[in-house]
Protein backbone atom coordinates (compact mmCIF):
# COMPACT_ATOMS: atom_id res chain seq x y z
CA UNK A 1 0.00 0.00 0.00
CA UNK A 2 1.51 3.18 -0.82
CA UNK A 3 0.40 6.93 -0.38
CA UNK A 4 -1.23 7.38 -4.09
CA UNK A 5 -3.73 3.60 -3.22
CA UNK A 6 -4.76 5.33 0.30
CA UNK A 7 -7.83 8.01 0.16
CA UNK A 8 -8.85 7.55 3.80
CA UNK A 9 -6.33 7.51 6.10
CA UNK A 10 -8.62 7.12 8.96
CA UNK A 11 -9.96 4.17 7.21
CA UNK A 12 -6.65 2.35 7.07
CA UNK A 13 -5.87 2.32 10.53
CA UNK A 14 -9.48 1.36 11.42
CA UNK A 15 -9.69 -2.18 12.66
CA UNK A 16 -12.71 -1.57 14.90
CA UNK A 17 -14.82 -0.87 12.03
CA UNK A 18 -13.54 -3.87 9.91
CA UNK A 19 -14.08 -6.79 12.44
CA UNK A 20 -17.17 -8.43 13.30
CA UNK A 21 -18.23 -8.01 16.51
CA UNK A 22 -15.97 -5.75 17.76
CA UNK A 23 -16.97 -4.10 20.71
CA UNK A 24 -16.93 -7.47 22.64
CA UNK A 25 -13.54 -7.83 22.22
CA UNK A 26 -12.45 -5.08 25.64
CA UNK A 27 -14.80 -6.28 28.12
CA UNK A 28 -13.84 -9.98 26.72
CA UNK A 29 -9.47 -9.16 27.17
CA UNK A 30 -10.81 -7.61 30.62
CA UNK A 31 -12.66 -10.41 32.40
CA UNK A 32 -10.25 -12.56 31.21
CA UNK A 33 -7.50 -10.89 32.42
CA UNK A 34 -9.07 -10.31 36.29
CA UNK A 35 -9.92 -14.12 36.23
CA UNK A 36 -5.83 -15.01 35.21
CA UNK A 37 -4.69 -12.59 38.18
CA UNK A 38 -7.07 -14.05 40.56
CA UNK A 39 -6.50 -17.87 39.66
CA UNK A 40 -2.46 -16.58 39.43
CA UNK A 41 -0.79 -17.25 43.06
CA UNK A 42 2.96 -16.19 41.62
CA UNK A 43 2.69 -12.84 40.94
CA UNK A 44 3.47 -9.10 42.19
CA UNK A 45 1.62 -6.61 41.04
CA UNK A 46 1.68 -2.50 40.36
CA UNK A 47 5.61 -2.55 40.62
CA UNK A 48 5.96 1.21 39.73
CA UNK A 49 8.72 2.02 37.66
CA UNK A 50 8.55 5.90 36.75
CA UNK A 51 6.62 8.66 38.78
CA UNK A 52 3.02 8.95 37.25
CA UNK A 53 0.32 6.81 38.66
CA UNK A 54 0.17 4.39 35.05
CA UNK A 55 4.23 3.88 34.90
CA UNK A 56 3.35 0.37 36.70
CA UNK A 57 3.63 -3.59 36.18
CA UNK A 58 3.12 -6.68 36.74
CA UNK A 59 5.43 -9.85 36.91
CA UNK A 60 3.97 -13.29 36.59
CA UNK A 61 6.44 -15.97 37.89
CA UNK A 62 6.37 -19.47 36.40
CA UNK A 63 5.64 -22.52 38.56
CA UNK A 64 9.16 -23.81 37.61
CA UNK A 65 12.15 -22.21 38.21
CA UNK A 66 12.68 -19.25 35.86
CA UNK A 67 14.43 -19.52 32.21
CA UNK A 68 14.03 -15.82 31.77
CA UNK A 69 12.21 -12.55 31.16
CA UNK A 70 9.40 -12.09 28.35
CA UNK A 71 7.94 -8.76 28.14
CA UNK A 72 4.59 -8.18 26.74
CA UNK A 73 4.03 -4.44 25.71
CA UNK A 74 -0.11 -3.65 25.25
CA UNK A 75 -1.25 -1.51 21.86
CA UNK A 76 -3.90 0.50 21.64
CA UNK A 77 -2.72 3.13 19.15
CA UNK A 78 -0.88 4.93 22.36
CA UNK A 79 -4.31 5.80 23.46
CA UNK A 80 -6.06 3.64 25.33
CA UNK A 81 -5.86 0.35 27.46
CA UNK A 82 -3.28 -0.58 30.11
CA UNK A 83 -2.04 -3.95 31.53
CA UNK A 84 -5.27 -4.51 33.24
CA UNK A 85 -6.33 -6.24 30.21
CA UNK A 86 -3.64 -8.55 29.20
CA UNK A 87 -2.99 -10.64 32.09
CA UNK A 88 -4.06 -13.91 30.46
CA UNK A 89 -1.36 -13.40 27.53
CA UNK A 90 0.94 -14.09 30.02
CA UNK A 91 0.12 -17.61 29.93
CA UNK A 92 1.62 -19.53 27.11
CA UNK A 93 5.43 -17.86 28.01
CA UNK A 94 4.43 -19.10 31.51
CA UNK A 95 3.90 -22.23 30.72
CA UNK A 96 7.29 -22.80 29.03
CA UNK A 97 9.04 -21.47 32.52
CA UNK A 98 9.20 -17.45 31.46
CA UNK A 99 8.41 -15.16 34.20
CA UNK A 100 6.45 -12.47 32.04
CA UNK A 101 6.33 -8.49 32.69
CA UNK A 102 3.16 -6.66 31.77
CA UNK A 103 3.83 -2.75 31.55
CA UNK A 104 1.27 0.22 31.70
CA UNK A 105 2.42 3.65 30.24
CA UNK A 106 1.07 6.70 30.19
CA UNK A 107 -1.03 8.06 27.12
CA UNK A 108 -0.96 10.34 24.68
CA UNK A 109 -1.77 13.33 24.24
CA UNK A 110 -0.51 13.40 28.09
CA UNK A 111 2.57 12.42 26.49
CA UNK A 112 4.56 12.13 23.47
CA UNK A 113 5.01 8.68 21.49
CA UNK A 114 9.04 9.19 22.26
CA UNK A 115 7.69 9.94 25.85
CA UNK A 116 6.40 6.30 25.34
CA UNK A 117 9.34 4.86 24.20
CA UNK A 118 11.48 5.74 27.08
CA UNK A 119 8.90 4.40 29.57
CA UNK A 120 9.01 1.23 28.28
CA UNK A 121 12.58 1.15 28.22
CA UNK A 122 12.63 1.95 31.97
CA UNK A 123 10.34 -0.55 32.82
CA UNK A 124 12.22 -3.04 30.75
CA UNK A 125 15.21 -2.17 32.64
CA UNK A 126 14.08 -2.38 36.01
CA UNK A 127 12.00 -5.80 35.37
CA UNK A 128 15.45 -6.83 33.96
CA UNK A 129 17.18 -5.79 37.51
CA UNK A 130 14.26 -7.63 39.03
CA UNK A 131 14.52 -11.12 36.92
CA UNK A 132 17.34 -13.16 35.67
CA UNK A 133 18.48 -14.57 32.49
CA UNK A 134 17.99 -13.69 29.05
CA UNK A 135 15.21 -11.32 27.60
CA UNK A 136 12.52 -11.87 25.04
CA UNK A 137 10.29 -9.29 24.02
CA UNK A 138 6.68 -9.04 22.31
CA UNK A 139 4.41 -5.88 21.29
CA UNK A 140 0.92 -6.03 19.80
CA UNK A 141 0.25 -2.67 17.60
CA UNK A 142 1.67 0.28 19.29
CA UNK A 143 2.98 -2.02 21.55
CA UNK A 144 5.07 -3.79 18.70
CA UNK A 145 6.37 -0.18 17.80
CA UNK A 146 7.77 -0.45 21.29
CA UNK A 147 9.28 -3.16 21.44
CA UNK A 148 11.16 -2.95 18.05
CA UNK A 149 12.39 0.64 19.04
CA UNK A 150 14.10 -1.75 22.14
CA UNK A 151 16.39 -2.75 19.41
CA UNK A 152 17.05 0.41 17.57
CA UNK A 153 20.36 2.18 17.34
CA UNK A 154 19.12 4.94 19.79
CA UNK A 155 17.38 2.33 22.05
CA UNK A 156 17.05 3.61 25.69
CA UNK A 157 17.86 0.33 26.80
CA UNK A 158 21.06 -0.22 29.22
CA UNK A 159 23.76 -1.59 26.93
CA UNK A 160 23.86 -4.33 30.02
CA UNK A 161 20.10 -5.10 29.36
CA UNK A 162 20.05 -4.62 25.81
CA UNK A 163 22.84 -7.68 25.65
CA UNK A 164 20.20 -9.60 27.43
CA UNK A 165 17.57 -9.45 24.88
CA UNK A 166 17.55 -12.78 22.61
CA UNK A 167 14.21 -12.07 20.34
CA UNK A 168 11.93 -9.50 19.56
CA UNK A 169 8.52 -10.80 18.37
CA UNK A 170 6.29 -7.32 16.57
CA UNK A 171 2.96 -8.48 16.63
CA UNK A 172 0.76 -5.87 13.92
CA UNK A 173 3.65 -3.61 14.56
CA UNK A 174 3.56 0.05 13.25
CA UNK A 175 6.90 0.75 11.75
CA UNK A 176 7.10 3.72 10.29
CA UNK A 177 4.68 6.37 11.39
CA UNK A 178 5.24 8.91 8.68
CA UNK A 179 1.18 7.82 7.70
CA UNK A 180 -0.15 8.69 10.85
CA UNK A 181 0.19 12.37 11.11
CA UNK A 182 -2.68 11.91 7.82
CA UNK A 183 -5.10 10.59 10.29
CA UNK A 184 -7.34 12.51 12.84
CA UNK A 185 -5.64 10.35 15.58
CA UNK A 186 -2.25 12.79 15.43
CA UNK A 187 -4.32 15.53 17.06
CA UNK A 188 -3.73 13.39 20.08
CA UNK A 189 -0.12 12.46 18.46
CA UNK A 190 1.02 15.47 17.62
CA UNK A 191 3.90 14.09 15.55
CA UNK A 192 6.06 16.55 13.31
CA UNK A 193 7.47 14.78 10.64
CA UNK A 194 10.65 14.97 12.10
CA UNK A 195 8.93 13.27 15.12
CA UNK A 196 7.34 10.54 12.86
CA UNK A 197 10.91 9.41 11.54
CA UNK A 198 12.76 9.65 14.84
CA UNK A 199 10.12 7.59 16.66
CA UNK A 200 10.00 4.91 13.26
CA UNK A 201 12.03 1.60 13.70
CA UNK A 202 11.61 1.02 9.89
CA UNK A 203 13.79 4.28 8.90
CA UNK A 204 16.57 2.88 11.77
CA UNK A 205 19.11 0.71 12.24
CA UNK A 206 18.81 -2.63 14.40
CA UNK A 207 21.69 -1.85 17.09
CA UNK A 208 21.24 -5.21 18.27
CA UNK A 209 21.43 -8.23 16.23
CA UNK A 210 19.01 -10.58 17.65
CA UNK A 211 16.16 -12.64 16.03
CA UNK A 212 13.21 -10.22 14.96
CA UNK A 213 10.03 -11.43 13.64
CA UNK A 214 7.21 -9.68 12.08
CA UNK A 215 4.13 -11.22 13.01
CA UNK A 216 0.71 -10.02 11.22
CA UNK A 217 -2.85 -11.65 10.42
CA UNK A 218 -3.76 -12.21 7.38
CA UNK A 219 -7.24 -10.91 7.65
CA UNK A 220 -5.85 -7.22 8.57
CA UNK A 221 -5.79 -3.90 7.39
CA UNK A 222 -3.78 -3.72 4.61
CA UNK A 223 -1.68 -1.00 6.13
CA UNK A 224 -1.34 -2.88 8.94
CA UNK A 225 0.59 -5.89 6.62
CA UNK A 226 2.71 -2.94 4.80
CA UNK A 227 4.42 -2.28 8.26
CA UNK A 228 4.79 -5.44 8.80
CA UNK A 229 6.25 -6.37 5.92
CA UNK A 230 8.15 -3.21 5.54
CA UNK A 231 10.44 -3.83 8.65
CA UNK A 232 11.28 -7.53 7.30
CA UNK A 233 12.11 -5.44 3.76
CA UNK A 234 14.44 -2.76 5.70
CA UNK A 235 16.12 -4.44 8.61
CA UNK A 236 18.18 -7.07 7.95
CA UNK A 237 17.66 -10.98 8.41
CA UNK A 238 13.97 -10.07 10.02
CA UNK A 239 10.98 -12.80 9.56
CA UNK A 240 8.10 -12.01 8.49
CA UNK A 241 4.79 -14.18 8.90
CA UNK A 242 1.11 -13.88 7.84
CA UNK A 243 -0.88 -15.79 10.55
CA UNK A 244 -3.77 -17.39 8.19
CA UNK A 245 -7.62 -16.41 9.54
CA UNK A 246 -6.58 -13.92 11.54
CA UNK A 247 -7.15 -10.35 12.15
CA UNK A 248 -6.36 -7.24 14.48
CA UNK A 249 -7.88 -8.44 17.48
CA UNK A 250 -7.39 -12.13 17.49
CA UNK A 251 -3.92 -12.59 16.40
CA UNK A 252 -2.98 -12.35 19.94
CA UNK A 253 -4.89 -14.71 20.98
CA UNK A 254 -2.08 -17.58 20.53
CA UNK A 255 0.07 -15.93 23.14
CA UNK A 256 -1.89 -17.90 25.81
CA UNK A 257 -1.60 -21.59 23.94
CA UNK A 258 2.09 -23.11 24.92
CA UNK A 259 2.30 -25.07 21.64
CA UNK A 260 1.48 -22.38 19.22
CA UNK A 261 3.76 -21.72 16.79
CA UNK A 262 3.60 -17.98 17.93
CA UNK A 263 5.18 -19.22 21.37
CA UNK A 264 7.71 -20.86 19.73
CA UNK A 265 8.91 -18.23 17.89
CA UNK A 266 9.05 -16.58 21.06
CA UNK A 267 10.59 -18.63 23.25
CA UNK A 268 12.71 -20.92 20.85
CA UNK A 269 11.11 -23.88 21.91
Amino acid sequence: MTDNLVTDWDDAYANAAHIEGAEDFPPRWADGAAAFRKNWASKELDIGYGRSSRQKFDLFFPTQASKGLVVFVHGGFWLKFDKSYWSKYASGALAHGWTVCLPSYDLSPDVRISDITRQIGSAICLAGERVNGPIRLTGHSAGGHLVTRMVCDDTPLSDAVLNRVESVVSISGLHDLRPLRKTKMNLSFGLSEDDAVAESAALKKPKKNCSVTAWVGSLERPEFVRQSRLLSQTWPDVMYHEEPGKHHFDVIDDLQIAESELMSVLVGE
